[in-house]
Parts: C-alpha cells; sequence; structure tokens
C-alpha cells in the first residue's frame, strides 16, 4: 500500500490501483543450484545446475563454468550456455568413492589455472552435488587466500555433511600450492587461524 494526501488527509492507496500490471519477468522465482554458494567475489558454487536455476545463473551474469564431472554436458546446459555466452571447461574427474582412490592433482591445478584467471570470472564452479570434486578444488582455494586447514575442513564438511572423505581432505592437506603460478587475484576474504 502506499500514502497519498487527500485535502490535507492521508489515506492508503492499494498497489495494484497505482502501478503498472506486474510482467511475467518480475513474477519470475529464482531457484538457486542444489548446495549453491559464493566462494569469493565472482566465484561461485553448486551442485549440477537443472533448467529450473538457469534464470538464477542468468541473474549472476556468468562468463564460465568449470564442471569437474567426466560426463558429457547435457545438451540443455549446453544451449543454455550458448544462448547466454557462457564458456564451460570440463575437467573430467571421476567420482572416488573408495577410499585409496585420489582427486588428480594435475587436473586440480588446470581447473586452478582456469578459475584464478578474472578473465572468466564470473564463474560457476559445479560437480554433480557440489560437495566433493566441488569441495576439493574450493578447498584448494582456499589454500592459496591462505585459510588454515581447520576452516577448509569446516567448509567442507558444511557441504558434504555425512558425506565428508577423509581422502578428500587429505588431498586438500596436501595439494602444495607453492609451484602453482597464478595471478594476482585479490580476494574478498581471508580467514587466519
Amino acid at each position: 500500500m502506499t500514502l497519498e494526501s487527500y485535502n490535507g488527509d492521508v489515506h492508503t492507496v492499494p498497489q495494484s490501483e497505482n502501478s503498472p500490471i506486474e510482467t511475467e519477468k518480475e513474477r519470475e522465482i529464482f531457484v538457486p543450484p542444489l548446495n549453491f554458494a559464493m566462494v569469493d567475489n565472482g566465484i561461485f558454487r553448486s551442485g549440477f545446475p537443472e533448467p529450473v536455476s538457469f534464470s538464477f545463473l542468468q541473474s549472476l551474469r556468468l562468463r564460465s563454468i568449470i564442471y569437474l564431472c567426466p560426463e558429457p554436458y547435457p545438451e540443455v546446459n549446453v544451449e543454455f550456455a550458448k544462448s547466454n555466452g557462457i564458456q564451460v571447461f570440463q575437467f573430467g574427474i571421476e567420482r572416488c568413492k573408495e577410499p585409496f582412490v585420489n582427486i588428480p592433482d594435475q587436473v586440480i591445478r588446470e581447473a586452478l589455472q582456469v578459475l584464478l584467471d578474472t578473465e572468466n570470472h564470473p564463474v560457476l564452479i559445479h560437480c554433480k552435488s557440489g560437495k566433493h570434486r566441488t569441495g576439493c578444488l574450493v578447498g584448494c582455494v582456499r589454500k592459496i587466500q591462505r585459510w588454515c586447514l581447520s576452516s577448509i575442513f569446516d567448509e567442507y564438511q558444511r557441504f558434504a555433511a555425512s558425506k565428508a572423505r577423509i581422502s578428500d581432505q587429505r588431498f586438500m592437506e596436501l595439494f602444495d600450492i607453492s609451484n602453482l603460478r597464478h595471478s594476482p587475484l585479490s580476494f574478498s576474504c581471508s580467514k587466519r587461524c
């Protein structure tokens, strides 16, 4: 309701009488993908985006998507990316349910090179559920940001919940960032212990 002045008296007028008719676009509901979160300025993470989330993703004005699964990107997602000028980078990391199967170090390094290039921002990182593969890549970003391991593991566990894997945490702990060539990306936040 809005207020209007009438002969010195103030009364309410229903908004519908006072404003133009809502358009379909204004009533559109934005549904983020499963496990969606902001990692840092221009960097987002999630589970696999379904078509119901495309309007939400459009609002982010993405330039790039980092897809961490080996399966081909579904045609509907390819079309969404093309029609919105989004470049898709695929780094096929197999799903690792076995305790001694590790995330491939070199693939994570290649994905980090794309992720750290601000020309690719805003960027969405995703795998199937946004837990393990995405969590490992984000954990490596946090190491570059100089987060302490307990904070990195806490963030990983928030997304992985009861499915958290010791092997993923061991990977993040042992991942060596000293020889990683990365651009001087200024991150908006850094956690220190």
